[in-house]
């Protein structure tokens, strides 16, 4: 039977590619790309003038936007009303005037069904621009979170109408510079039930009195934050709600005094979402997305008999139908159908008018998303209904005043209200849906590809780091192709059944089947792997006293630690305020390293002699290696340590008491990096040590700092340069200074006053020369050792170099308050490689998970968290003009990463220059490295998946999917970097 070789590293490293396609595929699925018109800039086209009338000659004469329906339009928006607090008995009780204008009075209510995420930026969203927002939006505008959709907000500001608002901040967070007087109260301090209240209906009277506004919101919160603490039961509730319905009668009575004949007034009162049973909102439930939606106004018929059960419409069908009630474009991008009974009392012409206008837009709206618009039902029945809307007018025209007239016009409109309610569905489906189908695909690779990894832990970890992989095993092919017969038989049942559009549907047959194959390829490695196990367990052990290896407190640590951090995944808190547990977890990292070498140092002499010689012999290698440069060790050979080697005094010297005080020297070193940046989500507004620094006052000091930091920085680094290098960091360094000066950042000490402050493009377009020279002469030194195998001196210091270029990267991009990070990063390998793991002998895997333990913790020792605020976008233009998308999107990943990215090509450099070292221990590192990101990754989608509806979703779990997506593939660049170094030759060793 045939049989491949292949080695861990290329093994681990296409693993990953694999995760990494399997991530992208959820990632799309998770985060539908939203429905979407022209931004609003191009949206101020010529409204559509009435359909033509058909036969030569005959003009409609309406082509202009009819006028305004009413005067002034008061919205009052009370946070988290629940559709029965009105409509049912709580509403009989508590709000008695509302409950008598609804039976009773001159309104009509509905009950607006909101679309989850149940949380109010969203919400807001949806009702003033009709569409439903994805989450999506809030990646693409990183910086703003101003709306920048068309929305009824910016229409009526166009259109010169004067609003007020009063009430959530979040309202003039997303609606800047468009309001004429506002007052914003925030939403986040949740025990506050009368202050936030108070604040908006301190302003009411006075603006009730003014004539100088159109449109007047306010949005309640107390009632919100009532639900949150106490529940939707709770005996407070009442009380708020009473106080509810008197600022309603306050302000119905007011608008009906100041009433004109010609142009009545509307108030419209509605909630952003709902509550569940326990008082909180987010997703899905029915108390969460039933709110009611009340159109009071005197235009309106007064009732003769109380309304049976309201009935139901769309949270976004608010947007087009005020929109029509101010005598306003409807926005561009909403899936709202009109409201008919609210323009019910106008002429049937006018009527047909106001829906014609709205299925023109959203047939605009189909038009620009889906490429087989013409097919949709919804267009089909416009187009028919626009037919005849024309023959209609041509009747109305000739004057027609008929029976027949009546008739013809309200079957117009029914066939228009149908045509609105299907395109508007099928729109919404667009947006609203998670696909199911391409997030389980992507979930069904990744979670293959974990298990695949560890079932290949023991053969991965092996003396030879290979694996023999059977090429032609009979009984699996044929296992394979039923699997991808049937997948591909879902594939069609799925595509062909489901109504929402999907990805995954609609990538090409080729790609899809593509897939299909891949899946039941990582299937049958699963099952042979798991075959091969059972083979192995039933044949009796060849010797059997050896195998007796021992879990160390270590090994204990590590996996503990990364189970815990995985389970931490599932609490939004703990993924809120992440960085305490890698904190945590290199503390208690560093106490186990003290106990160790404490062990060695002292325990081990007295009892073992047999281990002190071990110790002793660790020590004499190091002593014949470091002649030959190429264990990384800054005290170079020209040191007196060859000579005194070869005695014990060696341990006995003051190199025993310093690798006793690394651990703690690292310990002190991390917890000045924690007082430097203050990140998360709870503390993040503390202030903390990198603030102080950034402030004008002291910019002497952090020139100092900065300086101090370069320097240390070349110290650390040089060391193992070739001379040109060395030159060429030395140069950079000075480039870095010189560029933080020229942006303003710091000073040079001769430099008094003010000097202009330019881009610094020039100084930084300097320093990436230097970066490229200093990776370019690594990169020749590693070819060069590729090719000439002899001498593995040249590769290390190849290796070296390309880490010291990309240090230099790292200091240009981080901000300079963060340079420390930089040095302690440096200081803390250092110590680490020279008193720790060389000494006390680890294995290449424990010595990885330590490096991408450091490395997570350094990811937020720069300041990085879960959130997206936290990614510094100024990385991406450091030396470009203007915006460059590749460049840009490079550095700004490589600023953000730069923790994890140094720590993963450090681990690369030290792997490879130990020669004592098991020659597949590059093998060993890489495929640690991919098991370590690929655990959590896998079981965070899984996660993510089950919590699609939790409150936090999009605040908390999404932004954490994108960084550990950007996370695999980065680490699955470092991997193939690994496996490009991992030669052939260096298997030698057999």
């Amino acid at each position: 039977r045939a049989r491949m070789r292949l080695r861990s590293g290329v093994f681990a490293s296409s693993c990953l590619l694999v995760q990494a396609l399997g991530v992208a595929l959820f990632l799309r699925g998770f985060f539908p790309v939203p429905v979407r018109s022209l931004p609003r800039r191009e949206a101020r086209a010529d409204p559509p003038a009435e359909p033509a009338p058909p036969g030569p000659g005959m003009v409609s004469n309406w082509t202009k936007i009819p006028p305004p329906l009413f005067k002034k339009v008061v919205i009052v928006l009370i946070d988290a009303l629940r559709d029965d607090f009105v409509f049912g008995s709580k509403g009989k009780q508590f709000m008695p005037y509302t409950t008598q204008v609804v039976e009773k009075g001159t309104s009509y209510s509905f009950i607006a069904e909101a679309k989850p995420p149940t949380v109010t930026m969203p919400r807001i969203k949806a009702l003033m621009t009709g569409s439903i927002p994805g989450f999506i939006d809030v990646v693409v505008n990183l910086n703003s979170p101003a709306l920048l959709d068309d929305n009824l907000i910016w229409q009526a500001k166009t259109a010169g109408k004067r609003i007020i608002f009063y009430g959530d901040d979040t309202w003039v967070k997303l609606f800047p510079k468009h309001f004429v007087e506002y007052d914003g109260t925030t939403s986040f301090f949740v025990s506050d039930f009368t202050e936030v209240d108070d604040n908006v209906t301190r302003h009411l009277d006075r603006v009730l009195k003014r004539e100088d506004w159109d449109l007047l919101i306010l949005h309640y919160l107390g009632l919100d934050h009532i639900g949150h603490m106490t529940g939707p039961n709770s005996p407070l509730v009442g009380p708020k709600l009473r106080e509810m319905d008197n600022i309603l009668k306050k302000i119905h009575i007011s608008l009906l005094s100041k009433e004109e004949a010609s142009l009545p007034n509307l108030l419209v009162v509605c909630g952003d979402h709902g509550m569940s049973d326990t008082g909180s909102h987010g997703g899905s439930s029915e108390g969460e997305v039933h709110t009611p939606l009340l159109f009071i106004s005197s235009a309106f018929e007064k009732r003769s008999a109380p309304l049976p059960q309201p009935e139901h419409v769309q949270q976004t069908d608010l947007a087009s139908t005020l929109a029509i009630g101010l005598g306003l474009p409807i926005s561009r991008n909403s899936v709202g159908n009109l409201i008919l009974p609210v323009v019910g009392g106008k002429t049937m012409r006018e009527q047909l008018r106001f829906v014609h206008l709205n299925g023109f837009q959203l047939s605009r709206l189909l038009q620009e998303n889906t490429p087989a618009y013409e097919k949709d039902p919804g267009y089909e029945h416009f187009k028919i209904a626009e037919k005849s809307h024309g023959n209609w007018i041509k009747l109305y025209l000739e004057g027609n005043n008929s029976e027949i007239l009546l008739n013809l016009g309200k079957k117009v409109l029914k066939q228009y209200l149908e045509a609105l309610k299907t395109l508007s569905s099928s729109l919404s489906k667009q947006v609203a849906q998670y696909d199911m189908y391409s997030m389980l695909v992507g979930t069904v690779i990744i979670m293959e590809v974990l298990l695949l990894l560890l079932l290949s832990v023991p053969k991965a970890l092996s003396k030879r780091a290979e694996f023999e992989v059977p090429l032609s095993p009979p009984l699996f092919s044929l296992l394979f192709y039923l699997m991808c017969l049937m997948l591909c038989a879902v594939h069609v049942i799925v595509c062909t059944s489901a109504e929402s559009l999907c990805y995954f549907c609609s990538m090409s047959w080729l790609t899809a089947v593509g897939v299909m194959m891949l899946i039941s390829a990582l299937m049958c490695g699963i099952l042979s792997a798991i075959a091969k196990i059972f083979e192995n367990s039933r044949l009796p052990p060849k010797n059997p006293v050896v195998s007796s290896s021992t879990w160390s407190e270590i090994d204990v640590l590590i996996l503990a630690g990364t189970i815990g951090h995985v389970l931490s995944l599932g609490a939004s808190s703990f993924i809120e305020e992440e960085h305490q547990t890698w904190y945590f977890l290199i503390n208690t990292l560093c106490l186990l390293l003290c106990q160790e070498l404490c062990r060695n140092n002292f325990l081990l002499k007295e009892c073992d002699p047999q281990h002190s010689t071990n110790v002793k012999q660790s020590f004499d290698s190091i002593g014949e290696t470091s002649e030959c440069k190429n264990i990384d060790i800054p005290v170079a050979s020209n040191s007196k340590l060859g000579k005194a080697t070869s005695s014990t005094e060696f341990i006995k010297g003051s190199d025993k008491w310093i690798s006793l005080a690394t651990p703690w020297i690292i310990l002190i070193c991390c917890r000045l990096l924690r007082s430097l940046n203050q990140t998360g989500v709870q503390w993040a507004h503390r202030p903390d040590f990198g603030h102080w620094l950034t402030s004008s006052e002291h910019k002497s000091e952090l020139s100092f700092l900065a300086a101090v930091s370069l320097l240390m920085i070349f110290f650390l680094v040089q060391r193992r340069c070739s001379l040109v290098s060395k030159i060429a960091m030395a140069l950079g360094l000075l480039g870095v200074y010189s560029y933080r000066a020229a942006i303003g950042n710091v000073i040079f000490p001769w430099q008094h006053g003010g000097k202009d402050i330019s881009k610094g493009i020039t100084e930084a377009r300097f320093v990436y020369v230097f970066v490229l020279g200093i990776v370019f002469t690594g990169t020749k030194d590693l070819l060069k050792s590729q090719v000439i195998s002899a001498d593995s001196s040249t590769k290390s210091t190849g290796l070296w170099e390309v880490y010291s270029g990309l240090v230099l990267l790292a200091a240009l991009l981080f901000r300079p308050h963060n340079l420390p990070v930089l040095v302690f990063c440096l200081l803390i390998q250092t110590m680490m490689t020279k008193y720790i793991w060389i000494p006390l002998k680890f294995d290449a895997a424990q010595i990885t998970i330590m490096h991408y333990w450091f490395g997570q913790a350094f990811f937020y020792f720069q300041g990085n968290s879960n959130g997206i605020a936290t990614v510094d976008v100024s990385a991406g233009f450091v030396g470009l003009d203007s915006y460059v998308e590749i460049p840009a999107i490079f550095l700004t990943a490589f600023a953000t990463y730069a923790g994890p990215f140094l720590w993963a090509i450090h681990l690369l450099c030290y792997l490879s220059s130990e020669v004592s070292r098991n020659s597949a221990a590059v093998g060993h590192g890489c495929f640690c490295y991919a098991l370590m990101r690929s655990i959590p990754v896998a079981i965070y989608v899984v996660l993510v998946t089950g919590l699609r509806y939790h409150l936090f979703i999009w605040s908390v779990f999404s932004p954490k999917l994108l960084y550990e997506g950007v996370h695999v593939f980065i680490t699955a660049a470092v991997c193939l970097f690994f496996t490009a170094m991992d030669q052939n030759h260096s298997y030698k060793v057999q």
